[in-house]
């Protein structure tokens, strides 16, 4: 009930108003009277009317100066009609501008009277819900207030008149989700208010009006009155599949619906709302259902855990090794285990989370960056778009084609970055009694292709790289010291001084000792 304070000075007046209609059958009740502008000032301060009916012309404190002081100065302020005689047309047009909602002639009209309340009621439950469900946009305040259960049973009227439905019906809370494309992220473009009159222009009642709450991107919220919503003659499940038909071709988009379970009454829409976003939960062991009933699903079984560990291995195993069938074969096998066991939403985005985390590890390992996958960003937002299990996989499927390129790539730079460590490691220890053998041995690779790599990298094989090595060192000892051939033959590698002065010669056409003496001048 909305509460309403009569202010005139003649108390003729205010009990006349009080008896001229039936206030309580139009959601009304008189709590209180004031003979002028100053107690009602007071009595608006005490009681915190929802409405003011008061006269324009009163002593003491006028009605122009009560709406003045109370919309200007006053914490609360109710909603006021202003009475007035013909010959105060003009006074009244200056008590407008201070938002007073209607002005009515004396005398005053019955019929005229119900007419202003009830159009004033809406706008009253408005105000009311606006002031309980915060400072957010009021729409998707109300009906949040509404499914969240946050109001109390004195609110039901104030709710219902906001909402423009009855208090008793057959209501359903109905979720529609609107898939993105997986592949391009983004917000989703349709806006509540579209949805909101798309379903309005399909409704069997012409102009009713169907709440809307945007739960989050892509995925709305409907308040249905079955009265309103679906013809006397036809059933509820073929409304919703032609409502889903419509809203598919309408944002030309995939779309699934997800029926609540009916309640009766407007303040149970709670329950219909809690059991629509359950069944919200069986998008994915539902695959390709257009429209998801709350009441056959409820309490079915869903699956919360990981998926298989050895389908986990092997794919990533198939992944490193690039066998594209391979690894497609189980990606197939992991989203018909997903249906087929029934998997709940939070497991599947573990399971592909888990495998992102896997890529990105393996990828780190390789001294890679996962930063260089283009299709990283989507991969991991995907939950934020709604989409559908088989947008999903062509996603999965796209991102593991990158991800195997790149392995590929960092495999190829990783075999460069090992032949210089290799020519870094012969450059630091070319002293010691190495060999290809032994250095393949030492870097796990086979000896001939260790050999092929080093001749296709550096354009000379590895014995002769280590005799150039050990003799530009050798030469730079006998420029440097006076030290005899054996020595040098062993600080430079060679464990036979003989060996090293035929090895020396060849490649510096002098002997080792001829090369010394001409440094010396000697003939």
């Amino acid at each position: 009930m909305y509460k309403v304070l009569l202010v005139d000075d003649e108390i003729f007046v205010r009990k006349g108003l009080m008896n001229l209609i039936d206030w309580a059958s139009l959601g009304y009740e008189i709590c209180d009277e004031a003979g002028n502008g100053q107690e009602a000032l007071e009595k608006i301060k005490q009681l915190e009317p929802d409405l003011v009916i008061a006269d324009i012309r009163m002593p003491v404190l006028d009605g122009l100066e009560l709406i003045r002081k109370v919309t200007e100065e006053a914490a609360y302020s109710p909603t006021f009609i202003i009475v007035s005689g013909y010959h105060d047309f003009e006074y009244a047009q200056r008590a407008l501008r201070y938002g007073v909602h209607d002005y009515i002639l004396k005398p005053i009209d019955e019929t005229e009277l119900e007419t202003t309340l009830k159009a004033l009621s809406g706008t009253l439950g408005l105000k009311k819900l606006t002031t309980i469900a915060g400072d957010s946009a009021v729409t998707d305040s109300i009906v949040e207030t509404l499914v969240q259960g946050q109001f109390s049973e004195a609110d039901n009227s104030a709710l219902c008149a906001a909402l423009q439905l009855p208090e008793y019906s057959s209501f359903n809370y109905v979720l529609v989700e609107i898939h993105a494309d997986a592949l391009h992220s983004g917000k989703s473009e349709m806006q509540g208010k579209e949805l909101a009159a798309i379903v309005q222009l399909n409704a069997a009642t012409p102009g009713c009006k169907i709440p809307l709450y945007e739960q989050a991107n892509g995925l709305f919220g409907l308040l249905i009155d079955q009265r309103q919503f679906i013809s006397p003659e036809g059933r509820p499940e073929s409304a919703f599949a032609s409502l889903h038909g419509i809203l598919t071709k309408a944002v030309a988009r995939q779309v699934t619906l997800y029926i609540g379970k009916t309640v009766e009454r407007l303040a149970d829409m709670p329950v219909s709302y809690r059991s629509a976003n359950e069944a919200l939960s069986y998008k994915y062991a539902e695959n390709g259902v257009p429209v998801i009933y709350a009441s056959r699903v409820s309490g079915t079984p869903l699956y919360y855990f990981d998926v298989d560990t050895e389908l986990y291995s092997r794919l990533l195993e198939r992944l490193e090794e690039n066998q594209t069938d391979l690894y497609e074969q189980d990606i197939e096998l992991l989203f018909r285990q997903f249906v087929e066991q029934r998997f709940a939403p939070n497991a599947v985005a573990n399971t592909i989370t888990r495998f992102v985390i896997g890529i990105i590890n393996i990828i780190r390992k390789m001294e890679g960056d996962e930063n260089r996958l283009r299709m990283l960003p989507s991969m991991i937002d995907w939950q934020s778009n709604s989409s559908r299990l088989q947008d999903l996989k062509s996603l999965f499927k796209s991102f593991l084609h990158e991800a195997a390129a790149y392995l590929a790539e960092l495999r190829g730079e990783q075999s460069k970055g090992g032949i210089e460590r290799i020519k870094k490691y012969i450059e630091a220890n070319y002293t010691e009694n190495i060999s290809l053998k032994s250095i393949a041995g030492k870097f796990y690779m086979n000896s001939v292709y260790l050999g092929q790599l080093f001749r296709k990298t550096y354009g000379v094989y590895f014995n002769d790289f280590l005799l150039q090595i050990r003799i530009g060192e050798a030469k730079k000892l006998l420029r440097q010291t006076d030290l005899r051939m054996y020595e040098i033959a062993e600080k430079v590698g060679f464990q036979n001084a003989d060996y090293f002065v035929t090895q020396f010669e060849k490649l510096e056409k002098v002997t080792p000792s001829d090369y010394r003496n001409k440094l010396l001048g000697k003939k």
